[in-house]
């Protein structure tokens, strides 16, 4: 139970007073109680109200929602509580902060839902759920998560290797994971640490495929039309063609005759060109 006095000059200033004091939860019925009067030397008579209401299980973690949106900047904001056999639900609506709210992926929503899950737990060993949502965010972010599990789990199938999705929260790595144990022929688990923990979808060993690459397959690759060829006949010649990785290298150079300095060149049409001598004389 949850109390407050009020004191004022009228019986309704004190009952306004001790209302004010209580902070009563929106759809909460609350009591009061004339508790007497009290007659001052300098304030004359003051009543004295006593304003009360049965806290639920809940109230405190419901106030401290309210407190955070406050704090926040939120000015419009509607709380409603549910309660259900293993916890309890709160359903926010706060306008046109919604997305204020809720945060990049969720990330807002999911650290006020801790703050408030360490609320209700706090001075009970009993476990209680708790889920806070904001409009149908929860509902729609959990359908696309499926929508990507099983998207997912079909490329990992049928590609036979393992599918890594985006970091997520613990929220929606759960959803995943739920929604991978309806799938056969998969499995899910997380790996990653923080904020870049997330969720590999892999297929089951029947749907592994085996690397049929060849051995040494790799390498140059000459796409044009005959370049492959091409190369094969300049290896079997014993030239190295670029990309080879055999190391082989070209065949030794036949000896050739001495380049004359008239060859190709037009000594034979002017004559051979000599350089002067120093003791010749400049005419």
């Amino acid at each position: 139970m949850k109390e407050a006095i009020g004191i004022g000059a009228t019986l309704d200033d004190a009952m306004q007073a001790a209302v004010a004091q209580l902070d009563v939860p929106e759809g909460v019925e609350y009591s009061t109680e004339v508790l007497g009067t009290e007659k001052k030397l300098l304030k004359g008579m003051q009543y004295k109200v006593r304003a009360y209401y049965e806290e639920s299980e809940f109230s405190k973690a419901e106030h401290y929602i309210k407190t955070a949106l406050r704090l926040m900047g939120v000015e419009e904001f509607n709380v409603l509580t549910m309660e259900e056999e293993d916890g309890v639900r709160f359903a926010l609506n706060c306008g046109g902060d919604d997305g204020y709210v809720i945060g990049r992926r969720g990330e807002t929503l999911d650290s006020l839902q801790y703050l408030v899950r360490l609320v209700v737990s706090r001075g009970s060993d009993d476990y209680r759920r708790v889920s806070l949502n904001v409009g149908d965010y929860r509902e729609t972010r959990e359908q696309n998560l499926r929508d990507m599990a099983i998207a997912n789990a079909g490329k990992a199938k049928k590609f036979g290797r393992n599918m890594a999705m985006p970091p997520m929260s613990p929220y929606d790595r759960r959803t995943v994971h739920t929604a991978v144990q309806e799938i056969e022929g998969v499995s899910s688990h997380s790996v990653g640490e923080g904020g870049e923990r997330r969720v590999v979808i892999a297929p089951d060993e029947q749907y592994r495929k085996a690397d049929t690459r060849k051995p040494g397959g790799g390498g140059y690759r000459d796409r044009r039309p005959g370049g492959n060829m091409q190369r094969n006949q300049r290896n079997a010649q014993g030239r190295k063609f670029p990309g080879d990785r055999d190391g082989s290298s070209r065949p030794p150079q036949q000896n050739r005759p001495p380049r004359s300095d008239t060859a190709n060149t037009g000594a034979g049409r002017y004559g051979k060109i000599e350089p002067r001598r120093a003791n010749e004389e400049t005419e």
